[in-house]
């Protein structure tokens, strides 16, 4: 029987999520919904000691933010909680299948202290050894239930004492699977170690609590980040070992996103060094230190989610503009490529200014009132605002930009661009503008009408367009380009265009 999909995003909260991350969660949000299946979040909080305050709850804001809700977690409802593996190792989930695996031979008891592991690493090094673990080759040089007589172990977990449980990785053996993107995987079980699967303070680790729990919650298809695919051949084996085997998931190992040169891995270092955010939303570390996101940044979830989707899938099409609907319908892995993508700052700037622009004029409106009121200028009405919009958003990569470059929609220029001055400001200038005035001040005041008396007044002047232009321009924005001017004028009224006007003439080159 077909089984229905499932797929989790796992991320420990050890600090901000970052946007390979949030890539990850994208893939597993497209493939789920692409299947109608179900999407699942696991904060996998198991090793205490590197948990970061507040990560927790930056991880479930950026992923509301970006729009990818979870369909299943504790509780119900609006209330609903990602699972958390610290609240379920409470319930003793792991501890079960650890003693399972203890008693079936295929896990063992380890009290080697860190004083002794590192003269374990310290002896292979000296002799000269590739690598220097804990593996089928020194397993039975060490302290554990391997070596030490059944009564001896009994009585050192009785006292207390500390250890570990590692799981017992057979010598000399092809450990195969298939995985989705790159294909059929061999990996010879002598390059493997015995890793531990529960630790001294009562916590599984990582490979023993994600594998119990994509097996209870039916995970069937474990799509996460290349980073874990030496883990992978660990991962089946505990599937074998547990029994599991007939329900184990699909995997696929996600390609890396890379440093806009393809330099290595895109780090939160590098955002900081080459100017642009690699986390969802804004992080305060909690040493102070700030770093920078995308919604603070002024990009829409919408375009940085695009931009995700499209680093390091292809849809085989032209198309680049996708709505998540869109996303879902195209989205299959076997369009993942293997190698890793190249992340593009500018692009991702593209693919903002194209959300941008293709949302309505009122909604932009609606928009940028707290960002005008935030520079501290007065809200426009929505019908005035709206003309704003539609006459900056082709010019604007950000939200910010509208009001940023279109300043003169709120306030009258006090200065004005020295070098267009220097060259497009002439003699006659003042006398242009001042002519002007009076022609502007009976005109029915719309673009349409201020423009056609501009044009009969040049032509009967004899004056290139320039000419006359470019002052008009200078006194009613105080820079020498932007939008239509005329379309300008009618925005801001009659009133406050021959007040500028008047103004420019007092003021420039003076």
């Amino acid at each position: 029987m077909e089984r229905k999909v499932r797929v989790r995003f796992a991320p420990s909260p050890t600090g901000p999520l970052h946007i390979g991350g949030v890539r990850t969660a994208l893939y597993n949000y497209l493939f789920a919904k692409k299947h109608g299946g179900d999407f699942i979040l696991r904060i996998e909080d198991t090793d205490q000691t590197r948990l970061v305050q507040g990560a927790e709850n930056y991880i479930i804001e950026s992923l509301k933010w970006c729009g990818l809700t979870f369909d299943e977690g504790v509780g119900v409802g609006g209330s609903c909680e990602p699972y958390r593996q610290s609240e379920r190792n409470k319930l003793g989930i792991y501890k079960k299948y650890v003693d399972q695996l203890l008693k079936s031979g295929h896990a063992y008891y380890a009290f080697d202290t860190p004083e002794e592991l590192e003269a374990m690493r310290e002896r292979l090094k000296a002799a000269g050894g590739s690598s220097q673990q804990y593996d089928s080759s020194t397993r039975n040089s060490m302290k554990n239930s391997l070596t030490l007589p059944a009564e001896e172990v009994n009585k050192k977990i009785a006292a207390g004492e500390p250890y570990v449980v590692r799981v017992k990785i057979p010598r000399n053996e092809e450990v195969k699977f298939k995985d989705i993107i790159r294909g059929r995987v061999v990996v010879d079980s002598a390059n493997l170690d015995d890793k531990v699967l529960f630790k001294s303070d009562g916590m599984p680790t990582y490979h023993m609590a994600n594998v119990v729990d994509d097996y209870l919650m039916k995970i069937t298809h474990v799509i996460r980040g290349e980073e874990w695919l030496p883990s992978g051949p660990l991962h089946v084996l505990l599937y074998r070992f547990l029994g599991w085997e007939d329900v184990m998931p699909e995997f696929a190992h996600l390609p890396l996103i890379l440093k806009p040169d393809g330099n290595g891995k895109l780090s939160k270092r590098d955002g900081d060094r080459l100017g642009f955010p690699v986390f969802p939303i804004e992080w305060t570390a909690p040493d102070g230190e700030l770093f920078a996101g995308y919604r603070e940044g002024g990009y829409f979830s919408e375009a940085m989610i695009n931009m995700l989707a499209l680093l390091g899938w292809n849809p085989g099409t032209e198309q680049e503009i996708f709505s998540m609907s869109e996303l879902i319908e195209a989205f299959s892995l076997d369009k993942v490529g293997k190698s890793g993508s190249k992340f593009d700052p500018e692009k991702t700037k593209w693919f903002n200014e194209n959300y941008l622009r293709a949302k309505s004029n009122e909604e932009l409106a609606q928009l940028i009132k707290p960002i005008v009121e935030k520079h501290g200028y007065c809200v426009p009405n929505e019908q005035l605002l709206s003309a704003v919009c539609n006459l900056m958003k082709e010019r604007a990569t950000f939200l910010n930009d509208i009001i940023e470059k279109g300043t003169y929609f709120f306030e009258a220029p006090t200065t004005y661009d020295a070098e267009t001055v220097k060259k497009k400001w002439k003699e006659n200038s003042a006398q242009i503008i001042a002519e002007l005035v009076t022609i502007f001040s009976t005109t029915e005041f719309n673009a349409v009408t201020l423009e056609e008396a501009f044009k009969k007044y040049i032509e009967e002047k004899g004056f290139g367009f320039g000419v006359a232009m470019t002052p008009i321009r200078l006194a009613i924005t105080g820079v020498g380009g932007g939008p239509h001017l005329f379309d300008i004028m009618e925005v801001i009224g009659k009133e406050e265009s021959i007040n500028r006007l008047k103004s420019g003439v007092e003021n420039i080159n003076k």
